[in-house]
């Protein structure tokens, strides 16, 4: 486990606190020492809003990601979350942090 957490840009995850598929994703985010802004969704009704509107449904574990383009993605099932999160982020090069080329 890494101690010092590094902060990830351009990425929001959408969640529940007792759901535990977001508690899945929120364990490798502490294990892998990686910050991303956390939006609860079922005590902050702007944050649901933001999901539905912008994700088409209000279902958690969600990762916003908005690449250096301005593009935005959605994605769903938390496997998937931590798959992005392994492959994109924690084995990225240290200099970019962003998560995007």
């Amino acid at each position: 486990m890494v101690s010092k957490r590094k902060s990830i840009t351009g990425h929001q995850l959408y969640y529940f606190a007792t759901c535990p598929y977001c508690i899945f994703v929120r364990l490798a985010l502490i294990w892998w020492g990686l910050k991303i802004p956390l939006r609860e969704i079922m005590f902050n009704a702007q944050n649901n809003a933001d999901l539905i509107a912008g994700g088409g449904k209000s279902q958690v574990p969600c990762l916003r990601i908005e690449t250096g383009s301005g593009d935005v993605r959605w994605l769903y099932e938390s496997i998937d979350i931590v798959r992005y999160l392994k492959t994109r982020l924690v084995n990225q090069a240290p200099d970019n942090e962003s998560g995007s080329k």
